[in-house]
């Protein structure tokens, strides 16, 4: 028997073949080691030979600046397993193993994973015999008259057995379900690794953001602190009839907005602390981790490109839904299977006698054998629809893993032009954030000398303030999108030594 090829592989069976030593057939195609159905193969991974239209560059810009070094984009340079490492910071990478010792999202995912396995193991067992053992002893009491006596009849009647039962896979539906399960522990191991990946880089992620807000609420208290000067210098220039008090009230309420806009950024960081806290498996009121800062992360010098056609095998997501494509094509063998005769056999083998000394006397032995051929005829169309239904379902998983296979290399593509586009981001926010500065401190000593009006001094300190927030904020986008793209290329799980999942 061969295979059929394809989602669809149907089959034709002739009756009169199965009417005609439908067990020595059986037997025969047992030993080859046939299963109805297609057989699986992963689909190739894609022929492309890079992520976007235009050749990457071999490095992104660069500027005079914190985090403001170039990146190079080294082709083929593989990703180490634990790649958060490359940042330099062993606050975080004491962060990351306390989360993967602790998480209860980790361990959800590692308990179905051995679940699935079980499972796999539990249906391994339907091919072999099934053996079973039985002993009963039962007292009886019956009339005499039976046996021609006055007196009732008292005897005890023990019998003991041992049973065995094989379902012969002919067909292969067991090795297929078998098949079917297995490839749901491959998607449970993958899924496992997503979990992994997606935990390490969501904390990289939240002590960027913690880092990046920490940055901003001491940026905009330095802010503060010049304005409440500005407002001090106001306030003499007003007692000496030097200014207006409209200038006064404008450089108040120039003060004061800034200071409203602390008590956000002051709760968004506390929320980054809260979700940090999580990350590591613990409650919120106990999380006294270390406070990330912008210059406690380093930004890596070498970022890998990974070639396309690796991209399917290094992405979690992409093995999930081959693993899940598997299964779907495993069941249609099921489903086809399942249209077959069903052969099994069986039989027993024990005694039976008054006294338990005398089971296994000659002349107690029992025993039984028995073979049987069950082949559905009507069932009101279910078994050919379930069939189709199986065909279906893979035909969706096909189209679900291309699905997946296009959002990874988007997710990849995206990533690359986002670090070309931070890195100049940084670079002109740099220079940007120094003019204003630049600009300020001018504007200010002409203000404190009478050659610059109060307007130019508000306005050169707006500017400023908005400067460099954006550089901070810029800086922190460097480094997350450098996270982004180590996970987008799939994080190295394959170079793991801290735990062979």
């Amino acid at each position: 028997m061969t295979s059929g090829q394809g989602l669809d592989g149907r089959r034709a069976f002739a009756p009169a073949a199965l009417a005609r030593g439908t067990l020595a057939a059986s037997l025969a195609a047992l030993l080859a080691s046939c299963a109805v159905g297609p057989n699986f193969k992963a689909p190739a991974a894609p022929q492309q030979r890079s992520y976007l239209p235009e050749p990457l560059p071999e490095a992104t810009a660069s500027s005079d600046s914190p985090d403001g070094a170039a990146q190079r984009l080294v082709a083929e340079l593989d990703i180490p397993g634990q790649w958060w490492t490359l940042f330099q910071s062993k606050p975080l990478n004491a962060l990351i193993e306390q989360a993967l010792a602790n998480s209860p999202t980790l361990a959800a995912a590692q308990a179905a994973l051995k679940q699935a396995n079980e499972n796999v193991a539990a249906e391994r067992g339907s091919l072999y015999p099934s053996v079973s053992g039985n002993f009963t002893g039962e007292r009886q009491r019956a009339s005499g008259a039976e046996f021609g006596s006055p007196n009732p009849l008292l005897y005890t009647l023990n019998t003991a057995s041992v049973s065995v039962s094989y379902g012969i896979d002919v067909f292969g539906g067991t090795r297929r379900q078998i098949e079917q399960l297995q490839a749901q522990a491959d998607y449970q191991r993958y899924l496992l690794e997503a979990s992994y990946l997606t935990l390490t880089s969501n904390i990289v992620t939240a002590a960027v953001t913690e880092a990046s807000l920490r940055a901003q609420v001491a940026a905009t208290l330095a802010i503060a602190k010049a304005q409440q000067a500005q407002v001090d210098i106001l306030q003499r220039r007003i007692q000496a009839g030097g200014a207006a008090r409209a200038d006064l009230l404008q450089q108040q309420s120039t003060l004061a907005t800034t200071l409203a806009s602390l008590p956000p950024l002051r709760s968004q960081l506390a929320q980054q602390r809260n979700q940090l806290a999580v990350y590591t498996g613990i409650f919120p009121d106990q999380y006294a981790g270390f406070e990330f800062s912008l210059d406690s992360l380093t930004l890596p010098a070498q970022l890998p490109v990974s070639l396309p056609s690796k991209l399917v095998e290094q992405r979690p997501d992409v093995q999930e839904y081959t693993a899940l494509l598997h299964a779907a094509t495993a069941n249609i063998g099921v489903a086809t299977a399942n249209m077959l005769p069903q052969i099994s056999i069986s039989g027993s083998y024990g005694g039976a006698a008054t006294r338990a000394s005398e089971i296994f006397s000659p002349g107690s032995i029992i025993w039984s054998l028995a073979g049987s051929v069950t082949q559905p005829i009507f069932k009101g169309g279910t078994l050919l629809h379930q069939r189709r239904a199986a065909v279906a379902a893979a035909q969706q998983a096909a189209a679900n893993y291309q699905s997946t296979v296009l959002n990874a290399f988007q997710n990849v593509a995206n990533t690359l032009v986002a670090l070309q586009a931070d890195a100049e981001a940084l670079d002109a926010s740099a220079a940007a954030a120094r003019e204003a500065a630049d600009s300020l401190s001018i504007v200010q000593l002409q203000f404190k000398s009478g050659g610059a009006s109060y307007v130019q001094e508000l306005s050169a300190e707006q500017s400023y303030q908005t400067a460099e927030i954006a550089f901070l904020k810029a800086r922190a986008q460097r480094l997350a999108d450098t996270a982004a793209l180590f996970q987008a290329l799939g994080g190295g799980w394959w170079n793991r030594t801290d735990t062979k999942l």
